[in-house]
């Protein structure tokens, strides 16, 4: 009778095997000769214990593939199926699972796209999978509640130079090279057989979640400056005359459509004031 194996020993025997990127005799081979597979695993009526070490080997691919689709489905959608499931498994064997939760596995992904040789059109890969990125970060960040008319009453009229306004958890403001806005959005309505065509085209769009919906809102590139150093915490009064001394300086009206819009959609949490 073989000697009992240690529940560590076995657990990390199985992970070597489980998590390999070759196939299931090859992580087997690897695993080396200090494990029998017979002699932990237990075979049934029609399978080898290695042969039902396999079934787990061959899932744990798949369920990586189901993971990060679920994050990425425009990304999915562009590159299709097949070119897809290659990337997952070239990107799980730098970045495999190493939590309780599926939910950080993607977090690399962008990054990877980025730096990864011999991808096609990795600059619109990486675009697009930084936007559906922003959207799962932001769909799992703290819900604040938004900045409400009284607290804006309250504010002394001499204080609102040096106010700073503290923005939600909940958002994300990116600037993008290519329209990957567009052909997110075409995936996910009706037109998703006929997705918007691939086009460098410079975007700024915010990203936040009110009352547990996403929103993303385009934003044009002086009220992404303004934006930008408000959620930066910069003081009201030195970002508006930045924003005033650019040289496509937004009129006065512009200024209070953004703050009106900005405040109503709940992108600020709460106003801190000098002092």
């Amino acid at each position: 009778m073989a000697p009992e194996l240690p529940l560590a020993r076995l657990q990390h025997f199985l992970q070597s095997i489980v998590v390999h990127g070759g196939t299931a005799d090859e992580a087997i081979a690897a695993a080396g000769p200090a494990v029998d597979p017979d002699a932990v695993i237990l075979p049934s009526r029609t399978l080898t214990a290695s042969e039902r070490l396999g079934i787990y080997h061959g899932m744990y691919l798949l369920r990586m593939e189901e993971a990060l689709a679920a994050d990425y489905p425009a990304l999915q959608h562009f590159l299709g199926a097949a070119a897809f499931r290659a990337l997952v498994s070239d990107y799980v064997k730098e970045h495999p699972s190493r939590s309780y939760s599926l939910n950080p596995l993607g977090r690399h992904l962008p990054e990877f796209l980025r730096v990864a040789p011999g991808r096609r059109r990795r600059a619109f890969c990486h675009e697009l999978a930084r936007l559906e990125l922003a959207l799962s970060e932001v769909f799992d960040e703290v819900e604040l509640p938004p900045l409400t008319a009284a607290q804006i009453a309250a504010v002394p009229t001499a204080a609102w130079e040096g106010a700073r306004l503290v923005p939600i958890a909940a958002l994300r403001l990116l600037e993008l090279s290519y329209n990957v806005n567009e052909y997110l959005h075409s995936v996910q309505s009706e037109t998703h057989d006929h997705p918007a065509p691939r086009r460098r085209r410079p975007a700024w769009l915010l990203i936040y979640r009110r009352d547990y919906r996403i929103y993303r809102l385009p934003l044009r590139r002086p009220a992404r400056d303004l934006l930008t150093a408000l959620i930066a915490q910069v003081p009201l009064g030195q970002a508006i005359a930045a924003a005033c001394a650019a040289p496509r300086a937004p009129s006065e009206s512009e200024l209070f459509r953004w703050f009106r819009d900005w405040v109503a959609s709940g992108v600020f949490h709460s106003v801190k004031l000098a002092g």
